[in-house]
């Protein structure tokens, strides 16, 4: 299910804050808004478009005010399947090209569907605005002819594989079905998932779709933004000519709001198949989108549980020791809402003693209030949120088309802004008594196999629907079939594929560069579109310093060294960091150790104040030590049960070796992480050092700020860089061998095939890139239009190269219904096979095509911009790097492609790793002729028991 939340950053301005002069306001910050032109079309279509020259790039959102509350029970998950019907075929746009074409102009697309609409959704290069136009149109309004039989029976595959990954396959995966079945009556649009189940999607009917479409996919039940590199007055003919002749379509009348209050608390267990952990949820019935009681519902789930002075924090993970962590928040949809407690306790744990560590929690609360404080934090952090909502044009388009087809008013952010910035400690309070306080909620409790003993006592039974797996793939292939006869839809324009335009070049950034007196290099990018920064300081050395036996040190003292300072407790450097809006963060990757940052470009010293202070001034706090070796082993056990976690944990292992880093997950396992002491974690800390170090920082600040707020660091932190010692690779996987993991009843297979290849720094790294990119560089590569489209084995298959100093992988990933694994492995090993050869003239322009205008929109977030500035400094490579490539890649030719393929991509040179119900498919997977080897979920070899 692909479910968009747009639920965009509220924002606040509190006068507490730090402000420089020239820098953003009280009044500015709280009166944000995003400039807009909004016209109504003849057909009722309502447009927005907003001008934005930062970056030749263009965003096409259409919503469609129609979501899975317009279906009816036994017609359930409609809408969410007609998304995945319109991006078929059109009248006017050749077959496939929707998912095909746009990726190869350089573009990204997709859709999504929740219980109120659906949107669908373009990022494209400038060059490609008005096929967008033409594609994005032809989809809305000349879809429906084109729909036939075969094309039913394939969507239905991909959703039904869709569901099974997301929902059958996953730990908790059924939670929300249960809540809704509860929570609200039969017949209320929210009863059912916005997914569906399986039976009624396969009941569909070619009646059904076109029913559907005519009753709601009128031009006047939608809206439609465009932002970015436009002209505005070009736009709006260019929107008259290609959107202005879609029908109006019936009236559809709006649904009132339709809360929900319920007679009784409900308590409800499940054995999840797949779960390793018991789960609570507690939902309480409350209001609709943009009711006035939302805002404060919103910041009472940050008061409840949202730092370490939350009373709930305190009473479940501080005191009572009962997990990692817990969640409140408020859900609101169009016709109601929801508020959540939602906590996944540690192993073994009774969920009664997760309940009442609640309700004390909740009793602190009702006698504390709310502190004046924490609203101050709050309202500073939602300011920083803002920024980061709208930092995109595509987050803009979100912005602007959500407002305007839920509220009438594209530019409702600013009211949102101010009615959030109201609520005060009386309306937190008030909401609290009213819609939680005393009232009846929603329980489950989500168990692992077998232990309903730590269910909440006197649950009942909730009842799912669960498919069976059967071995039965005939019974489910499909095939492109016949195109549908029609006649064309009569119009005043040609509707024929429109040019390209100018095209537009990738150009390099301006960088700058220092380097402070302790031997760290920076690198900067000024960007001044948004007040805001984002920064890194990444040390080398990550997992591969781990000491050995005990992978998860680096990750574990990331953790460790956010709780609190030597000036400072947990609680109180939390509130620090949340007065300045800001969010610092550490943690360990494969090569590198990074401490990382966003804040207000006006913050920005005062955030680097503590984040020198908690490089220098660690707490080495006991207690929290204790709570974070707890909490890790809470995470690791939950992965035992996530098939894709087996399958990468398993892929790995068999590829580097158990005495490699790189074959240990960096958060280490249950047998490492027990073996972690306070000791190990300063052993580390000491070298963590400044020489090799880089600084990398990209957003509205200049140079001179930057290395006059480091100046403090270099003087206090020197430290002499460790050696590095490279492992040695020890491979433990057989290439053309396949391995199988057994989880029981899995819905779906998840498969990743591969090999070691290369490192970032070799000579070939990029023609490799580049190679890759028509096998499986997106939904216009082979895996995904074959496996997918073709064939409706999966919901996505994509490969790719991994980067890394160290030799890394080439791999292929997807995840297959369970009756299709071996005719999937089939497709897939000769795919690989015969690329080389099928790599052709038509491919070397495709793919150069494609990867250029892709750079137009890959660096126009702040942080895409720091990925630039993070291969200069690890990588040794060049300011102007990117254009380099581009050229590189503009000078390869078919053979250059085919040498790079065969010397990299031999089939026979890989592993095989499939993740999946060994009852149906262990004997199917033999008959792909490879040795198979059974496996557990540590990449042990399982020796079966000799018999006499």
């Amino acid at each position: 299910m692909r479910k968009i939340y747009l639920l965009f950053a509220m924002v606040f301005f509190m006068a507490g804050n730090v402000c420089s002069q020239n820098e953003t306001s009280a009044s500015d910050a709280l009166n944000f808004k995003i400039d807009y032109e909004k016209f109504t079309l003849d057909n009722g279509l309502e447009v927005i478009l907003h001008e934005d020259h930062s970056d030749p790039i263009v965003a096409v959102a259409t919503m469609m005010h129609v979501g899975s509350n317009r279906e009816k029970p036994g017609k359930t998950g409609f809408a969410h399947f007609f998304e995945h019907m319109s991006f078929n075929d059109s009248e006017n746009v050749p077959v496939g090209a929707n998912r095909k074409m746009i990726p190869e102009w350089g573009g990204s697309r997709n859709g999504g569907t929740w219980s109120d609409g659906t949107v669908y959704y373009e990022v494209v290069p400038k060059d490609a605005f008005e096929k967008i136009l033409w594609i994005d149109s032809d989809r809305f309004g000349y879809m429906i002819n084109t729909v036939t039989e075969a094309a039913l029976e394939r969507e239905k595959q991909v959703v039904k594989n869709e569901k099974r990954e997301r929902v059958d396959n996953a730990p908790y995966g059924y939670t929300d079905e249960i809540i809704r079945k509860n929570l609200y009556p039969e017949g209320h649009p929210y009863n059912w998932t916005v997914i569906g189940q399986l039976p009624d999607l396969q009941s569909a009917t070619l009646e059904d779709v076109k029913e559907f479409y005519n009753k709601y996919y009128g031009a006047a039940n939608a809206s439609l933004v465009i932002a970015g590199d436009i002209d505005i007055q070009e736009t709006k003919e260019l929107v008259k000519k290609w959107f202005g002749e879609i029908p109006s379509g019936p009236e559809v009348k709006a649904l009132e709001p339709m809360p929900v209050k319920l007679n009784k608390t409900k308590s409800l267990y499940f054995e999840d198949n797949f779960a390793k952990l018991p789960e609570l949820r507690m939902v309480y019935p409350t209001v609709e989108d943009y009711h006035k009681d939302m805002y404060a519902l919103r910041i009472l789930g940050q008061l409840l549980s949202g730092s370490k002075k939350s009373p709930l924090y305190q009473t479940v993970v501080e005191e009572g020791k009962l997990a990692p962590d817990i969640g409140t928040y408020q859900s609101s949809s169009e016709l109601a809402g929801e508020f959540i407690f939602r906590v996944r306790a540690n192993a073994n744990t009774d969920l009664d003693s997760v309940k009442l560590a609640i309700e004390k929690g909740l009793e602190r609360f009702e006698k504390n209030g709310v502190s004046e404080k924490e609203l101050k934090r709050i309202k500073a952090e939602l300011e920083t949120q803002l920024y980061q909502g709208v930092s995109t044009v595509l987050n803009k388009a979100f912005q602007l088309v959500q407002d305007n087809e839920f509220k009438g008013d594209p530019g409702y952010l600013g009211t949102t802004a101010k009615l959030t910035n109201a609520v005060t400690a009386e309306d937190v309070m008030r909401v609290y008594n009213k819609y939680i306080k005393g009232n009846n909620f929603v329980m489950t409790s989500v168990v692992p196999k077998g232990e309903t003993e730590l269910a909440v006592e006197g649950s009942e039974k909730a009842e799912v629907w669960i498919e069976e797996v059967k071995n039965d793939v005939a019974s489910e292939e499909v095939s492109q079939g016949e195109e549908a006869e029609y006649e064309k839809t009569p119009s005043k324009y040609d509707r024929s594929e429109p040019e390209f335009g100018d095209l537009p070049l990738f150009r390099s950034p301006e960088i700058w560069t220092a380097e402070l007196k302790n031997g760290m290099e920076v690198y900067g990018i000024t960007n001044n579109e948004i007040p805001l920064v984002e920064f890194e300081i990444s040390i080398p050395g990550g997992q591969m310093l781990d000491p050995d036996g005990k992978a998860g040190v680096a990750s574990l003292l990331g953790d460790l060294m956010m709780q609190g300072t030597a000036k400072r407790t947990p609680a109180e450097l939390e509130e620090a960091i949340g007065l300045l809006g800001a969010r610092i963060n550490m943690y360990s990757s494969n090569e590198d150790f990074r401490i990382t940052g966003t804040c207000l470009s006006k913050n920005f010293n005062e955030t680097m104040k503590l984040v020198q202070e908690i490089i220098l001034e660690p707490r080495w706090d006991k207690a929290e030590y204790e709570r974070l070796k707890k909490a890790l082993e809470t995470n690791l056990k939950g992965q035992e049960a996530n098939p894709r976690a087996i399958a990468s944990k398993v892929f790995y292992k068999l590829l580097y070796g158990p005495q490699h880093s790189f074959g240990i997950p960096g958060s280490g396992t249950l047998e490492t992480s027990e073996a972690i002491s306070m000791e190990d974690l300063k052993a580390y800390y000491a070298k963590l050092s400044p020489e090799n170090a880089s600084f990398h920082i990209a957003g509205s600040i200049e140079k001179e700020r930057v290395e006059k707020v480091l100046g403090d660091l270099a003087e206090k932190w020197e430290q002499e860089a460790p050696g590095l010692q490279k492992d040695e690779i020890a491979a433990l996987g057989e290439p053309g061998t396949l391995y199988f993991v057994d989880v029981p009843d899995a819905k779906q297979s998840v498969i990743l095939i591969g090999k070691l290849v290369l490192s970032e720094k070799n000579e070939d790294a990029n023609k490799l890139v580049f190679a890759n990119e028509i096998l499986g560089g997106g939904s216009s590569g082979k895996l995904f239009q074959t496996l997918r489209i073709e064939k409706g084995y999966t919901y996505g298959a994509y490969s790719g190269v991994s980067e890394n100093l160290e030799v890394s992988p080439f791999y292929i990933t997807t995840s297959v219904r369970a009756n299709a694994t071996l005719s999937s492995l089939e497709i897939i090993e000769e795919m690989v096979e015969n690329y080389a050869e099928d790599f052709g003239p038509e491919e070397v322009k495709l793919t150069q095509d494609k990867l250029l205008k892709e750079n137009t929109r890959a660096f126009e977030s702040l942080s895409a911009k720091l990925g630039i500035l993070r291969d200069m400094s690890k990588y040794d490579k060049s300011e102007d790097f990117i254009e380099d490539m581009q050229e590189e890649l503009m000078n390869m030719d078919e053979e250059d492609f085919k040498e790079v393929i065969r010397k990299y991509l031999g089939e026979d040179e890989m592993i095989y790793v499939v993740v999946g119900d060994k009852a149906t498919q262990f004997e199917e997977v033999k008959k792909l002729g490879k040795p198979v080897i059974e496996l557990d979920i540590h990449a042990e070899k399982i020796i079966e028991d000799s018999k006499e």
